[in-house]
C-alpha cells in the first residue's frame, strides 16, 4: 500500500467517522489535513476499542495491541492508518505519547471507572480529548508551545465535557455515569432510570445539574479560545470550526436540558457548514 493510499483512507475515516471534525479538517492546506486525518484516524480506532461490546478482558487486550503497534519503529505494512501516521509523524512534531494517554483513558471506560469529584472527571477528559487537542497542535504549528499546549490541552477538556452532556442517557444506558458523583449529590440526582429507560429524578434537578455542568464547559471553551490567534490562518478556522460547532450543540444542551436527556442532540449539516464557512472568513461564532 502506498502512503498516498494510506491518507486516502484516513480521510474517508474522517469523513464516514468523525463528521464534526470532519467540517474543520476540510479548511486545512492539504499537507496538514492528511495529517490530522491520520492522527484522528488512529484515535478513532482507539476509541472504537474501548466502545465496543466485546469482554472488559479482550478490549483491554486490544488496547494493549494498539499501544504496542504505536511504539513499533515501523507500522504494519497492511495498516493505512498506521503507515500514513507514522509519515505524518515524520512531517509534523507530532507528540506521539499522547496516543497512550488517550489509551489510557479508553482503558479507563473498559474497566467501568467512575469520578467521585470533579477533578478525577478533569484527568479523564485530559487523557482523552486533551490529549487529541494537543495531537492536533503538532500538526498545526505553533511559535509558542508552551503556552500553546495548555490551550489546546482545555478546548479538549471543553469538547469532551460537551459530549459527556450530549451521551449521558447513552452512557447511563450502557452503565455508565461521567457526571462526578459530587455534582449529583449538590443537585439531588442518581440518574437511576425506571424500566422504560427514563431518568426518574425531578426533572428540575436535572435541568440544574444540566445547565450547571454546561457552564463549566464554558468555561473551558473560553480558557480555550486564547490559541486560536497563535495559529496559522487555516489551522486558526479548522480549530474555531470545530470549537464552534461543539459550542453550539452545548448552547442547544443548555437551553433544552429536557431535550437532550430523552435523545442524542445534534446540529444539521446546514448548521455545521455555516460555522465552518464564518470560521474560514474570521466572523464571529
Amino acid at each position: 500500500m502506498t502512503t498516498a493510499e494510506a491518507y486516502r483512507h484516513c480521510e474517508q475515516v474522517v469523513r464516514e467517522r468523525a463528521r464534526n471534525f470532519a467540517y474543520g479538517i476540510r479548511l486545512l492546506p492539504p499537507a496538514k489535513r492528511r495529517a490530522l486525518s491520520a492522527v484522528y484516524a488512529f484515535a478513532r480506532r482507539i476509541d472504537d476499542i474501548g466502545d465496543g461490546n466485546g469482554p472488559a478482558a479482550q478490549r483491554l487486550t486490544r488496547l494493549s495491541e494498539a499501544r504496542i503497534a504505536l511504539r513499533r519503529p515501523e507500522p504494519h505494512p497492511g495498516d493505512p492508518v498506521l503507515i500514513a501516521l507514522c509519515d505524518a509523524a515524520r512531517r509534523f512534531p507530532i507528540p506521539m505519547r499522547a496516543f497512550e494517554e488517550l489509551i489510557d483513558g479508553c482503558a479507563a471506560d473498559v474497566e467501568g471507572v467512575s469520578y467521585e469529584r470533579f477533578g478525577s472527571l478533569l484527568a479523564y477528559c485530559r487523557c482523552v480529548a486533551g490529549s487529541v487537542g494537543r495531537l492536533s497542535l503538532g500538526v498545526f504549528g505553533t511559535s509558542d508551545p508552551d503556552t500553546a499546549e495548555p490551550l489546546a490541552d482545555a478546548l479538549g477538556v471543553a469538547l469532551q465535557l460537551t459530549n459527556i452532556l450530549r451521551d449521558i442517557r447513552e452512557d447511563r444506558l450502557a452503565g455508565r455515569i461521567y457526571v462526578p458523583a459530587e455534582d449529583l449529590e449538590r443537585f439531588g440526582c442518581t440518574l437511576d432510570m425506571d424500566g422504560s429507560g427514563e431518568f426518574t429524578d425531578p426533572p428540575d434537578r436535572l435541568a440544574a445539574l444540566v445547565r450547571f455542568e454546561a457552564e463549566r464547559a464554558r468555561t473551558w471553551y473560553e480558557h480555550g479560545d486564547r490559541l486560536v490567534p497563535m495559529l496559522d490562518r487555516r489551522s486558526a478556522a479548522c480549530t474555531a470550526a470545530m470549537a464552534g460547532i461543539y459550542r453550539r450543540l452545548l448552547a442547544r444542551i443548555a437551553a433544552d436540558p429536557a431535550g437532550a436527556l430523552s435523545t442524542r442532540l445534534s446540529l444539521s449539516r446546514w448548521d455545521k457548514t455555516m460555522v465552518a464557512a464564518r470560521s474560514l472568513t474570521g466572523a464571529q461564532l
